[in-house]
């Protein structure tokens, strides 16, 4: 099962680049939807209290210990419900507008999904590794051919700049993952199984400097202050579909490592480094969202507002406490679900206005109460206000992190202020105050609805019944923060 949702997209993509032109959409939009079902049909059949299921264990490179070994558990398991689901209006919105060599778009675009679904699935250190790596090269191509140059910022220099911070970051993975596998081996026999390094163990000196190898590398992909120099150009030259789900996803994968990898195979590294972590992951929360009420361009507004939120999902993992910990987990999942309703948005006020620019804007509500309904509940919903799911997500984060730091706590806090700030900011400068002439303020169509309102619904429901998601995650999170105390204590 776990195969077939793995390399379904790829396998729908190839088929999309052999296909003639006006076939594409439609193979690529099948093998999303097809994609998705495998994986809700897996997260329903999840049994929480049986930890690892639908295992894969195939031997791959036996001298080198390295097996395709894939599973899913309480951490994973609605990650990849989320990537599923993302990429189908990715993909719907792409096919309704069109798009230059769209064979080779479509490609690209589900041979990342493949890749990031094996980072959520791979049960292997390596496989792990492999997966993580190549996420970033369908999107090399996807931010390179089709981004748009900007404002003095070409597509060309904005993909490289991100490739050189993301390579060096998988470089020094890479190194820190085959020491893993080396010494924990100790001379016997060579295995990178993820369960075995972590009960294997690895000596306190050994875990100091292969924890930053793997840390430079999630923090680079989160992104993370202040490794988040090669984030405002990607993000303004991306094409916005490709960028819905790199932001949505993507940004995830490096979150999940910490939990994953991390906190169960270096423990003592993570007790020992816990304080410089949440450090970070503060200055991230008060970087991003200045940052945020300082631009005007709507794609760095959310994108600045990622870092804050990632740099809320990072401090409740390293709070090293349950409630916190399932709280990132939580937030990791309803970050995804409003960034990609945001960005699709962003594209049609573009539309719109023929601007991504706040500036310019105003009015966009007047002839368009349903869109305006719409883009409301997802600014709602990333300002965190009471009775959102991201309200739960930070509520149960900024509870862990004051039975771990009550100063820390209390600085992180002014995140959710400076939220309202900058999220009302947006929605107001777009869809209040005179529309301004040659904007066209105009109902969202029912294609455009079709692909936003369901994820927005699933928000609403979330919302309410966030136990949805921590009933099946509790038990996974519970037992790898538990390791780290142990380590603590």
């Amino acid at each position: 099962m776990l195969s077939a949702i793995l390399w379904t997209p790829l396998a729908f993509g190839l088929i999309s680049l052999l296909a003639p032109r006006r076939f594409a959409p439609w193979v690529a939009g099948t093998g999303t939807l097809i994609t998705l079902v495998l994986a809700a049909i897996v997260a329903i059949g999840f049994d929480s209290s049986q930890g690892l299921q639908y295992v894969v264990d195939v031997t791959w490179i036996p001298g080198l210990g390295i097996n395709y070994s894939l599973g899913i558990d309480g951490i994973s398991v609605f990650l990849v419900l989320l990537t599923a689901l993302a990429w189908v209006p990715a993909v719907a919105f792409t096919a309704s507008r069109g798009t230059d060599r769209a064979g080779l778009f479509y490609f690209m675009l589900l041979a990342g999904q493949t890749a990031t679904l094996g980072a959520f699935l791979a049960q292997d250190l390596l496989l792990f590794v492999l997966f993580f790596d190549l996420m970033i090269v369908p999107f090399y191509f996807l931010f390179g051919i089709w981004g748009s140059d900007r404002e003095g910022v070409t597509a060309g220099s904005a993909t490289v700049k991100m490739i050189v911070f993301t390579l060096i970051g998988s470089l020094l993975m890479l190194v820190g993952a085959v020491a893993v596998g080396v010494i924990a081996a100790d001379g016997g026999q060579l295995t990178f199984n993820m369960a075995e390094l972590a009960e294997k163990g690895l000596p306190s000196g050994s875990q100091n400097w292969i924890f930053w190898f793997f840390a430079a590398a999630f923090l680079v992909k989160m992104p993370a202050f202040p490794l988040h120099g090669w984030m405002p150009d990607a993000y303004r030259a991306a094409p916005l579909p490709a960028l819905a789900v790199f932001s949505a996803v993507l940004s995830k994968v490096g979150a999940y490592g910490f939990l994953k990898v991390v906190l169960p195979i270096m423990p003592d590294a993570v007790e020992l480094f816990q304080t410089t972590m949440l450090i970070i992951a503060l200055g991230s929360i008060i970087y991003g969202s200045v940052m945020a009420f300082t631009k005007i361009d709507l794609r760095l507004i959310l994108g600045f507002s990622s870092v804050a939120q990632l740099g809320f999902i990072t401090l409740g993992i390293f709070a090293l406490d349950s409630t916190g910990a399932n709280g990132a987990l939580l937030q990791m999942i309803n970050h995804g679900l409003v960034v990609v309703p945001a960005f699709l948005i962003v594209a049609l006020i573009a539309e719109r206005t023929g601007s991504e620019d706040i500036g310019p804007m105003g009015g966009l509500a007047k002839k368009a109460p349903v869109f305006a309904v719409i883009f409301l509940i997802v600014t709602m919903g990333t300002l965190a206000i009471p009775g959102s799911a991201n309200f739960i997500g930070e509520f149960y984060i900024l509870n862990g992190v004051f039975n771990t730091d009550v100063a820390i706590a209390i600085i992180a806090s002014s995140g959710v202020a400076l939220a309202a700030f900058y999220a009302l900011r947006m929605y107001q400068r777009t869809m209040h105050n005179p529309l301004p002439e040659g904007s066209d303020s105009r109902e969202i169509s029912v294609r455009d609805g079709l692909m936003i309102v369901p994820i927005v619904l699933i928000m609403i429901v979330l919302a309410f019944c966030p136990q949805i998601i921590l009933g099946d995650t509790r038990d996974s999170v519970d037992a790898t923060v538990a390791v780290s105390k142990e380590a603590a204590q």
